[in-house]
């Protein structure tokens, strides 16, 4: 029987597309997709419709800075970013201030590019799809959760939820990006407190005591996060 292969989806950021077209030809493989834009304003809509895997961004683009970017990512997602940059000290440290992973200097060497990418996506579609934290055991390929392992039946917004928050686990998710996230393009039909109501049925799933979560905290005036206990 063959085994199928989740891929991983590359997202390219940058103006060069010289550049961009040679970095996909490095880096492809079976198991790697890619998706390729110019712009913020496009990577931006790239993100809300695709899972993307890691992101391969310039930090000058023609509408903004990469910088700023990969901070407006990190208020929802610690999807892998990695910097292509110029050898410039104050730039990569200020990138990895705001939350990038790792940086690569142009010109670069494609072997070292393919060592750094493979390094960052390595194990991350298994944990994506099946994860196990403490007493949780969570299978969104067979859309099956347990707790102490009782299964526990989870609505499809509620999987969603569970998903985009056990993925940016330890950092706060916003309200406004869960909401984009999960209801995915029907938000004119959505209000804050459809949110709400999903994030306290999830706790009565989930939580021993829904009303002092252990695990799914609010951030006031902020959004929601999966809190990494030691």
């Amino acid at each position: 029987m063959e085994t199928m292969i989740k891929k991983s989806n590359i997202l390219v950021v940058g103006d060069d597309r010289k550049l961009n077209e040679g970095i996909m030809l490095a880096l492809k493989n079976n198991v790697y997709t890619f998706s390729q834009c110019r712009t913020i304003a496009d990577a931006r809509k790239i993100m809300q419709n695709e899972d993307i895997s890691l992101i391969l961004l310039d930090v000058n683009l023609p509408d903004g800075d990469g910088i700023e970017f990969v901070r407006e990512i990190r208020s929802y997602s610690q999807v892998p970013i990695l910097l292509v940059t110029v050898n410039m000290e104050p730039e990569i440290v200020t990138g990895l201030e705001a939350g990038a992973n790792d940086y690569i200097t142009k010109p670069f060497s494609l072997m070292v590019l393919r060592a750094r990418v493979a390094v960052w996506l390595r194990g991350k579609t298994i944990s994506a799809e099946h994860l196990k934290i403490d007493h949780f055991d969570f299978d969104f390929g067979k859309m099956e959760f347990r707790r102490n392992g009782q299964l526990v039946e989870l609505r499809r917004t509620e999987q969603r939820l569970l998903k985009i928050l056990c993925e940016n686990k330890g950092a706060t998710v916003k309200r406004s990006a869960l909401i984009d996230r999960i209801w995915q393009g029907d938000r004119a039909n959505v209000d804050e407190q459809s949110l709400t109501v999903a994030v306290k049925r999830l706790r009565e799933k989930l939580e021993i005591d829904p009303a002092n979560p252990d695990y799914i905290k609010t951030v006031y005036g902020i959004g929601y996060t999966w809190v990494v206990n030691p």
